[in-house]
């Protein structure tokens, strides 16, 4: 990946939705070695495709929280039947595997308190393999984005 491509990367950040033609004009280059570059940096994976970011509020989760998650069992099988699980569950937006104190955190939006609860205590709880949590309400998003660091 050269200088170029992490300036195509941080323009589709910046704006997805862009014609090729703005995108090469903002860049510097053709459209058509524009247009050959983004698929490039598509079929080797690089992007991986395009969203939209969505308000959570607009969609009526007022309540954003992150949920710290130890496991009873480190091993494949306590590991697989709760990824399973995080996946099918619609409350959980997000899941990583971390290191450190918990073994994964989630990040779950709820409408208010009383959902978050009801969230936390019946599908979260039920998670197989669960050993343990703890609940961080999130009282404000201070920084959040798609934008990565690039370096030129």
């Amino acid at each position: 990946m050269d200088a170029t491509d992490r300036r195509i990367l941080r323009a589709l950040l910046q704006d997805g939705r862009q014609t090729n033609a703005s995108l090469a004009e903002t860049i510097g280059l053709s459209p058509s070695a524009t247009l050959e570059r983004v698929r490039r940096l598509e079929r080797e994976g690089c992007i991986r495709g395009y969203q939209a970011v969505v308000d959570p509020k607009s969609l009526g989760y007022g309540v954003q929280a992150l949920v710290g998650v130890r496991l009873r069992l480190h091993a494949a099988t306590g590991i697989e039947p709760f990824e399973r699980a995080v996946q099918a569950a619609d409350g959980i937006v997000s899941c990583y595997h971390v290191t450190g104190q918990f073994d994964y955190v989630l990040r779950v939006v709820a409408r208010d308190l009383a959902h978050l609860r009801e969230l936390n205590n019946g599908q979260i709880a039920a998670l197989p393999g669960l050993g343990r949590l703890e609940t961080l309400v999130v009282l404000s998003e201070v920084k959040s984005g798609p934008i990565w660091p690039m370096e030129e």
